[in-house]
């Protein structure tokens, strides 16, 4: 069994870059790959990545720009913008 208890999905980085980085990969990874829920039609798991800051719910299509790792950031939650569609 691999020694991946602490380290998590970081855990694939082995014994380099040494324990400190590997959890800060951690806690980034697990927001990234953590179900979401889609801004536009509520459904949750269903969001994905596809570049850097594009998202996209794979089941009403709609995408939209939010941070590298996680749909929304930290300021989009503290100020809430109003999101027009066609």
């Amino acid at each position: 069994m691999g020694r991946t208890k602490i380290v998590g999905i970081a855990g694939r980085y082995g014994a380099r870059y040494g324990s400190t980085l590997r959890k800060k990969v951690r806690d980034v990874l697990t927001r990234r790959y953590a179900p979401h829920v889609c801004p536009f039609c509520a459904h949750r798991g269903k969001v994905v990545r596809l570049s850097t800051g594009i998202w996209m719910c794979k089941k009403c299509g709609a995408k939209w720009a939010g941070g590298a790792y996680t749909p929304k950031t930290e300021v989009s939650k503290t100020f809430p913008s109003i999101i027009i569609r066609d």
